[in-house]
Parts: structure tokens; sequence; C-alpha cells
């Protein structure tokens, strides 16, 4: 039980990635006081909230109403988050973990970023969503342990609105080189848990198959 709840921490703080998406924040709302950044970034963190949660009740349901199973999406999951991981080691940035250059480009343009891109795609991104549906996909008829997972991800969401609030000063103290160390050390963790993911979905099927 305890393993589980330290590799949902690890894969929700991975994916969501509260320290990256500062240096981002920060580029993307240079022009606003902090007012309108601190703002921003509180509504941004509980529309991305509502996003999850939304996803995290109905996001089974539309997997069984698409006939997929849960081997399967752990299979491709597993591969998403795999491909996140890449990019995290290789500090490499893509539409998985961030926005590309057109939509930086359009941000560029909008006085208020919190909906595009900061509560989707850089905090409820794909990553994130898809998370959220492995870790409690199978947990349905376990509330305590859904509760957990939500409660874990509320936390994480809280740290990611500390990270945004005190963007600045996060960046001035790590710069771009040490986010990126620490993000390097989040992808290798995030690669073993994702083959893993792989593996338990590849495993089911054969032993579905077998028996």
């Amino acid at each position: 039980m305890s393993n589980f709840y330290l590799n949902a921490f690890l894969l929700l703080f991975v994916a969501i990635d509260p320290i990256g998406l500062a240096p981002m924040f920060a580029a993307l709302s240079a022009d606003s006081d902090r007012s309108q950044q601190r703002n921003m970034a509180i509504k941004g963190v509980t529309l991305a909230a509502l996003i999850l949660l939304l996803f995290t009740l109905v996001g089974d349901s539309l997997l069984r109403g698409l006939g997929i199973g849960l081997p399967a999406f752990r299979i491709a999951g597993g591969i998403l988050l795999f491909l996140l991981a890449i990019d995290m080691v290789f500090a490499r940035q893509s539409g998985l973990r961030s926005t590309t250059l057109r939509e930086q480009r359009e941000a560029e343009h909008k006085n208020d970023i919190s909906v595009f891109p900061l509560a989707f795609p850089l905090i409820a991104g794909p990553g994130a969503l898809t998370t959220v549906l492995l870790l409690t996909g199978g947990h349905r008829g376990d509330p305590l342990m859904l509760l957990g997972v939500l409660g874990i991800l509320a936390g994480i969401l809280l740290v990611t609105l500390l990270s945004l609030v005190f963007a600045a000063r996060i960046l001035a103290l790590l710069g771009e080189t040490g986010a990126n160390v620490v993000s390097r050390l989040l992808g290798l963790l995030l690669a073993a848990l994702a083959v893993q993911f792989v593996l338990d979905g590849v495993t089911t099927v054969l032993v579905s198959r077998g028996g």
C-alpha cells in the first residue's frame, strides 16, 4: 500500500513538474505585474484541478465506452510517459510537457494565460491526465485508495501554486541549468515507472490469454 502511494506521488509530481513550470510561467507572464501573476496562478491551478478531477471521475467510464481495456491503456500510457521521461532527461521541449512554438507565440499576445496555456496543457497536460487515469483505473471499488490519490494530487497542485507564485525567486535560485538537473533526475524515475506500467499491462494480457 505504501509503495502505491509513493509511486503515485512520484508519478504525479513528475508529470505535473511544479519546479519545471516556474521558469515557463515566469517567461509567459513577464509583462504582468505580481498581482496579475498571482491571480493567473490561482486561476490556472484551480482550472487544472477541475480538469484533472473530471478526468478522474469520467475517464474510466470513457475507456469502457470506447471498448478500451485497462491493460491496453496501461501499455499505451506507459509508452506515453516513457516519451515524456525522454524529454525530461534530455531537457527537450515538446507538446507533452510544454507548449509548442506556435502555442508560445499565441500565449505571448494574451494578457491572461491562466486557461491556455497554463491550466492546459502546462499543468493538466496529456502526461498528467494519463497518470491520473493509470493510478485510479482498477481502484474504483476502493474509495480509500481513490481518496488517497486525490489527496496526493491536491498536495502536488498546492506545491505547483506556490511554485508559480514564487516563480521569480525559484528561477533566481536554481537558474535554468538547476531546473534542468532536477528535471533530468525526475525523468529517470519516471522512465522506470513507465516501463513498469508497460510490463504490468503486458503481463495482464498474457495471463488472461493463458487462462
